[in-house]
């Protein structure tokens, strides 16, 4: 039977070693939970996995991975799983979320490739979250992604999503930085692709910044300042899908705390219209 996670608070933001010391002093009120990458923490031992230990045990956490590799040709690493399934109970992990991609094929790759969006696809990838939810006794969350390329493309972004959701019955995480970026590099209407997504299969949300390489190509990298495009979409979001748990993401360039904290403020400003008209209704 799947765990179902507790209730996540409205923000959240992504937590990077280079943070760890700001949060062990104090963590604001601002920041509802963090999110970690499993892979960086699973094995840590020592001060930096005490210093951890001591942060999950008294702050909401989930996690986000970077290497199941969901749309590989090899098998699903069942070790691995049961490691994180161990790891998520230490550390009372409310989610687990991955990325609609892959990442390895006969090794590592170290990059997430874009799963081709095909009928064969859809069957082989959702079979295979459903074996990831079975192993771990918890819903996977997935993360629509950004992607440079479709390769041997039958079905659209939307589509193969919208399937993927249903055929393997799992959760959303919702990226609206991804979104735009490839609404930008894809040309197709970013408001459009939002507003076909499932409300309820939605377990939360992430906003970050990017990197515009040319008029018409965008790398998402997390590395810079949400930009108000983005902004916006996740206003619409908000209209379309009502308020979920929406995090910051910030993977390099990290500033200070204190500006991470105004735009984790922006996140809570762009909620609260929303959240008032829910309690009045």
């Amino acid at each position: 039977m799947l765990q179902q996670s507790a209730p996540l608070a409205n923000v959240g933001l992504g937590l990077r070693r280079e943070m760890l010391s700001d949060m062990l002093n104090h963590i604001p009120k601002q920041i509802g939970f963090m999110e970690v990458a499993p892979e960086n923490w699973l094995r840590l031992g020592g001060k930096l996995g005490k210093q951890f230990r001591a942060l999950t045990e008294r702050h909401p956490f989930i996690c986000h991975g970077l290497s199941l590799s969901l749309g590989s040709p090899d098998p699903l690493d069942v070790a691995f799983l049961k490691e994180l399934k161990q790891f998520f109970d230490v550390h009372d992990i409310r989610l687990y979320s991955e990325h609609l991609s892959y990442c390895s094929a006969d090794g590592h790759m170290y990059d997430l490739m874009p799963i081709p969006f095909t009928e064969e696809s859809i069957s082989y990838v959702a079979a295979r979250i459903r074996q990831v939810q079975d192993v771990l006794e918890r819903p996977l969350v997935i993360e629509n992604v950004s992607y440079y390329g479709a390769p041997g493309q039958q079905l659209t972004e939307l589509e193969f999503t919208q399937r993927i959701l249903v055929e393997a019955d799992c959760q959303l995480l919702l990226d609206v930085n991804n979104i735009y970026v490839n609404s930008v590099n894809h040309g197709y209407d970013a408001e459009q692709f939002l507003a076909g997504l499932p409300s309820e299969r939605i377990a939360y949300m992430h906003v970050a910044g990017h990197y515009n390489e040319a008029e018409d190509l965008i790398v998402d990298t997390h590395g810079a300042d949400v930009i108000d495009p983005v902004w916006q979409l996740l206003r619409r979001a908000y209209e379309l899908h009502g308020v979920q748990p929406t995090l910051l993401e910030r993977d390099f360039n990290i500033p200070p705390l204190s500006q991470l904290l105004k735009e984790i403020d922006t996140i809570a400003d762009i909620q609260q219209p929303f959240l008032a008209q829910q309690q009045r209704a």
